[in-house]
């Protein structure tokens, strides 16, 4: 496969930059122990810090799929018929989609998330609430669509955020600690709403499914505020960093990428972005692999309807959605720290899905209830996959910032088309043995790691190409390569 011509890699540091870093880096900071002990301090600030979006992504996930435990009494108050519970589902994605491009670009231009994501999360826990007052399905539509609206700053801010302060070797853990804020609140957000949903109905003459969206929207609204306080800004923007722990922020970043943030001319600002990003074949390839791999990871939706199937009462169904997850943060977290420690992402991302694969498989081929449960475990731990995607996506595009926004910024909003359709890949007709829907899984899987095949294999042949320059030029250091 021939390299785009709008394919852009950090540029390779010359002879004479290689020989001054050289002499300089350490220095600069008091020499080399000085540098690791100031380097540890940052980043473990850093990580106290940055943990507030592991928080706030698990309040995303659980305003947005609260209708998913709440399924059966809203379907019966508010008088649902036919694909209108999946509409519901799905109409979010598409203010999900409107706004993460334009998002992204903004923040990229105020530098401000600490006050951005903080003022954003505070509308939606209040839409998010008032879905509790709806009496019909256009009520509850409109509060769905503005949710997904306003809850689309969030995600690719975050990446966006921490792609600015780690590196390419430590990127990779620290997504997967946030995606685990997503398992986590489908463990812990059924667990919250079994609680309300068995015994808030009737409080104050309301339902027990409105109590759900009061209580969790109002719970996103008093973190809301707290996150102002915690979460860092941008290098260049972040208040608590003393002037040593700022140079080496912008100097860890020069080094990782082979050109510093702070060096960007911009050469047109936003326009500049988004053109190089458009222009960018890899980003629609991604986006279009990463619909396939949301649409095999739909069930993440309907997990208290698959545990329902298992044949036990409302609440312990919800209380089964747990283990599942759980043991999924666990095995995403350990997956990437090993990608990040092998720099690997494509075997980790095949084999992620094969495990889904042969989850499917199981529930195809049996109801009996102790497999099908042990198939939620091994589908549930696909998710890891969309992590590396992630992790896979900021190595691939790191430069410079505008493009950088707007390739996490676009790529998530097409990708969106995947939650879109997968919210109609599990219709209650299909049920109990939802064989079409994980025959749909399947056949997603199976073209997700297609697809990263043929990406490894373009990224391969660009470090080839990168390698030839810097012999050309006679630079011994290594630069900058794709992550494979």
């Amino acid at each position: 496969m021939a390299p785009d011509p709008s394919d852009t890699a950090p540029i390779s540091p010359s002879k004479e930059h290689v020989e001054y870093k050289e002499l300089d880096v350490d220095v600069e900071f008091g020499g080399i122990e000085a540098r690791n002990q100031l380097e540890r301090r940052l980043l473990l600030k850093l990580d106290l810090h940055m943990s507030m979006l592991v928080l706030i992504y698990i309040l995303n996930f659980i305003d947005r799929n609260n209708a998913s435990a709440a399924r059966t009494q809203l379907t019966a108050d508010l008088h649902l018929e036919g694909p209108q519970y999946a509409t519901l589902l799905s109409i979010l994605y598409v203010g999900y989609i409107i706004m993460q491009v334009p998002s992204n670009m903004f923040l990229n231009y105020i530098k401000k998330p600490s006050l951005y994501m903080p003022a954003c999360m505070v509308i939606w826990g209040v839409i998010s609430a008032l879905t509790g007052i709806t009496t019909n399905f256009v009520g509850a539509l409109l509060t769905r669509f503005f949710l997904g609206f306003i809850e689309a700053a969030f995600f690719p801010g975050a990446v966006f955020l921490i792609s600015k302060w780690y590196k390419r070797t430590e990127i990779g853990s620290r997504l997967a600690i946030l995606h685990c804020g997503n398992m986590i609140s489908n463990a812990f957000g059924a667990l919250i709403a079994s609680g309300i949903l068995a015994n808030m109905d009737g409080v104050r003459a309301q339902a027990a499914w409105r109590w759900l969206f009061y209580i969790e929207g109002s719970l996103t609204v008093t973190v809301a505020i707290m996150a102002v306080f915690v979460l860092p800004d941008f290098p260049t923007t972040t208040k608590w960093l003393t002037d040593d722990e700022r140079r080496l922020a912008l100097k860890r970043m020069e080094e990782d990428a082979g050109v510093g943030d702070q060096l960007e001319t911009e050469n047109g600002g936003f326009g500049y972005g988004f053109y190089l990003a458009i222009a960018d074949w890899k980003v629609w390839w991604i986006a279009t692999l990463l619909i396939s791999q949301i649409i095999a990871t739909s069930f993440t939706g309907y997990f208290p309807t698959l545990t329902a199937t298992l044949g036990y009462n409302p609440t312990a169904s919800l209380l089964l959605v747990a283990p599942p997850w759980i043991y999924a943060a666990i095995f995403t977290f350990v997956w990437t720290r090993h990608s990040d420690k092998t720099q690997e992402r494509f075997l980790h991302m095949s084999i992620s899905n094969l495990i889904g694969i042969i989850g499917s498989l199981i529930s195809i081929c049996t109801m009996n209830t102790a497999a099908r449960y042990f198939s939620l475990f091994l589908l549930a731990q696909s998710n890891s996959a969309s992590v590396l995607m992630t992790t896979w996506e900021s190595n691939t595009f790191a430069r410079p910032p505008s493009k950088r926004a707007v390739c996490f910024s676009l790529i998530n909003a097409v990708q969106q088309l995947g939650s879109i359709s997968g919210s109609y890949v599990w219709p209650t007709n299909w049920g109990p043995t939802y064989r079409y829907s994980y025959t749909i899984v399947i056949a997603c899987n199976v073209i997700v790691v297609t697809m990263t095949w043929i990406l490894r294999q373009h990224l391969k042949t660009l470090n080839k190409k990168l390698e030839r320059e810097e012999q050309e030029q006679g630079i011994e250091e290594k630069g900058f390569r794709y992550v494979l």
